[in-house]
């Protein structure tokens, strides 16, 4: 049993005496022993930094534990505060770091867990690490309370700069198809501590990470992993490209039985080349050419596994064909792709090849990503809001000719030139919105000549905010004044979606209705 945390008392008296660094290291000690459910958390200080749909996951289960949690953040939230006020957590919120920081101070945390969003040099973190304190994130400590029950999940970890959300869903479709008790958990939207709470227990977890969440891993151990591709993204968050591959290459770290990557993106087979993993784990590829033994991939048409039969070197386990692939509208590369890696992923955790074909056969993937929405006029409507990078934007549009273009929104400090200058041949003419307008509109303007372009500012509502409904309005209303019958016409912004919308799927959602409006 690890030694119940020290009191305020204790800490206030330490830290105004001369043993303040060993008192300060006998907390980070104490905190670092705890590695299990089953341990001691009563009476823990633990400062939760976010009230997210994963801060409040956080702190409903730290108080669930004896722990005494207070909550900061700084934009209300009314449900969730009287949540937290019913579960018995403590809360504080303002807009200002100073203000933030003031109350983190004066609560004097022994252990602070961080929200997803939260940069590494944010004030109310650099404040903790200067002091000693531990930081955590919701992962880590989720791995640290995984054995709640008798049934202690498996973890199947995906990143990668897209495609996640995808592959995640499938995959845990392909494990439950298997006879598993399986659960989609991370950044999907579902947080982890939730599904491990879950009094039943899973056989495994598939668990979305994103570059934000690797940033605070921790040390995990996954069953299996994979990182489905790699390109430029987020980098005003990490700070540089390097800073973003190290955080997405930890995926792989520690991995029990297999390593998951793109044969196609040499950048994920580095990361699987540089890991650190447990003695026996198999780097697994996949891709959309003929396979290697150790590889998932196409063969005539037919998606195949040579990675786990047993004579892999001259034979080769059928899946599914691409055909049977189009009748369910999910034959596009980069879904060719997602269904590959989460073959891999199920096969490394047992799944037979026909239970995985059953699964792949009767799984529908999340609305706004490429989804068709289809013609009026003779022209195609495609919602793929889901795009919020320039790699995104790329694999939808790779597959498509004669495109008016809709894109912008918030860049994240990538270059979208590159992206503007590949697919300049296959646009019609461009609609631009979002708040980066001025480089989208600098690349439209060198690449695509005197083709069309658009600017759509935005529209502010009666309460100040932008109308995203507006705004989705003019745009619909200009891309069918520029297409041509045989056109499509596709929403993949290449950027993220908060300064005019509530997320990608509300931008989503209000193209979805602005179309339905031509009908």
């Amino acid at each position: 049993m690890v030694a119940a945390a020290v009191t305020g008392e204790d800490v206030n008296e330490a830290q105004g005496g001369a043993n303040a660094d060993s008192s300060a290291g006998t907390v980070a000690d104490r905190v670092a022993a705890l590695t299990s459910w089953h341990h001691d958390w009563s009476g823990l200080r633990v400062a939760v930094l976010g009230l997210g749909v994963t801060g409040f996951s956080v702190a409903d289960t730290l108080v669930e534990l004896g722990s005494r949690v207070r909550v900061i953040y700084g934009a209300p939230d009314p449900e969730r505060e009287r949540l937290l006020d019913v579960i018995g957590a403590e809360r504080f919120d303002a807009p200002e770091d100073d203000a933030q920081l003031a109350d983190l101070t004066a609560f004097d945390p022994e252990l602070v867990v961080v929200s997803p969003g939260y940069r590494p040099d944010h004030p109310l973190t650099t404040w903790a690490a200067a002091r000693g304190v531990t930081v955590w994130g919701d992962i880590e400590l989720g791995w640290r309370l995984r054995d709640k029950t008798a049934r202690i999940a498996d973890w199947i970890c995906i990143t990668g700069t897209n495609g996640k959300t995808t592959t995640t869903q499938l995959t845990a479709h392909m494990l439950v198809a298997g006879g598993l008790r399986a659960t989609p958990a991370g950044n999907i939207g579902s947080p982890i501590l939730d599904a491990l709470r879950d009094p039943q227990g899973y056989d495994a977890i598939v668990v979305e990470l994103s570059s934000f969440q690797l940033e605070r891993l921790g040390k995990i151990s996954p069953y299996a992993s994979a990182c489905l591709n790699f390109a430029d993204d987020h980098l005003d968050w990490h700070g540089s490209a390097a800073a973003y591959w190290a955080a997405k290459a930890r995926v792989y770290e520690n991995t029990q039985v297999a390593c998951v990557y793109n044969r196609a993106d040499a950048e994920t087979e580095r990361m699987v080349e540089d890991a650190d993993v447990v003695e026996g784990a198999r780097a697994i590829s996949f891709g959309l050419d003929s396979p290697p033994p150790s590889g998932f991939g196409l063969v005539e048409g037919i998606l195949v596994d040579r990675g786990f039969h047993a004579e892999r070197r001259g034979e080769a386990f059928e899946l599914v064909t691409l055909d049977e692939l189009a009748e369910r509208g999910i034959a596009q590369p980069h879904m060719v792709q997602n269904i590959l890696a989460a073959s891999a992923l199920a096969r490394a955790r047992g799944v037979e090849p026909g239970e995985i074909a059953q699964a792949i056969l009767s799984f529908t993937p999340d609305p706004h990503r490429a989804q068709q929405l289809g013609e009026i006029g003779g022209v195609r409507f495609v919602d793929d809001s889901k795009a919020t990078n320039a790699h995104a934007a790329d694999a939808s549009i790779r597959a498509m000719r004669d495109v008016v273009w809709i894109l912008g929104g918030l860049l994240k400090g990538v270059d979208i030139d590159g992206l503007v200058e590949t697919h300049a041949e296959r646009l019609r003419g461009a609609i631009v919105i979002g708040e980066d307008r001025e480089p989208v509109l600098r690349a439209l303007r060198h690449h695509l000549g005197e083709r069309p372009i658009v600017e759509i500012a935005s529209a502010a509502g009666a309460d100040g905010r932008v109308d995203g409904a507006a705004v989705m309005r003019d745009v619909v209303r200009e891309a069918v004044r520029m297409a041509r019958p045989g056109d499509t016409v596709l929403l993949s912004p290449a950027a993220a979606s908060m300064d005019q919308f509530d997320g990608y799927a509300d931008r989503g959602r209000k193209f979805q209705a602005a179309v339905r409006e031509l009908e």
